[in-house]
């Protein structure tokens, strides 16, 4: 079984909405196509000092996305937000995958039609994002 590893600090971004031109041309929106693009960018160095090639073969990804704990909270429901009783609501945990899955696609796998089991946490702590592609060799 062939894993990697790769996580980015800061806060998460999910795969923001489709915009379109006054032509009718759809884009990602510029937030979003910077967060793949760093996203990508630590996946590639973690394939690189692993001496890996994109896989053709199927896929589990593991993400977790840490959020920040609103320094406005009450102490009770920080606390609250540490132990995992309150989760975070905004980004949907949809478009966080999707967000990863679209960095991943060309970096650690060849298509993200691969991934066949996908297991994604949002909680608070320590800003950030960890992700484990793993697949049979």
């Amino acid at each position: 079984m062939a894993r990697v590893d790769f996580w980015l600090t800061g806060q998460p971004v999910g795969k923001g909405r489709p915009r379109f031109t006054r032509q009718g041309r759809a884009y990602t929106p510029a937030k979003t196509k910077a967060y793949e693009m760093k996203l990508a960018a630590a996946a590639s160095n973690a394939m690189q000092e692993l001496k890996l090639e994109p896989t053709t073969k199927r896929c589990k990804v593991h993400i977790l996305a840490q959020f920040e704990i609103p320094k406005s909270w009450s102490k009770k429901r920080r606390d609250a937000a540490v132990i995992g009783e309150v989760f975070p609501g905004r980004p949907d945990i949809d478009n966080i995958v999707k967000a990863v899955l679209d960095a991943c696609n060309g970096v650690t796998f060849e298509d993200d039609a691969q991934v066949f089991r996908v297991m994604a946490t949002k909680r608070y702590g320590d800003p950030m994002i960890l992700v484990t592609v793993e697949w049979d060799e």
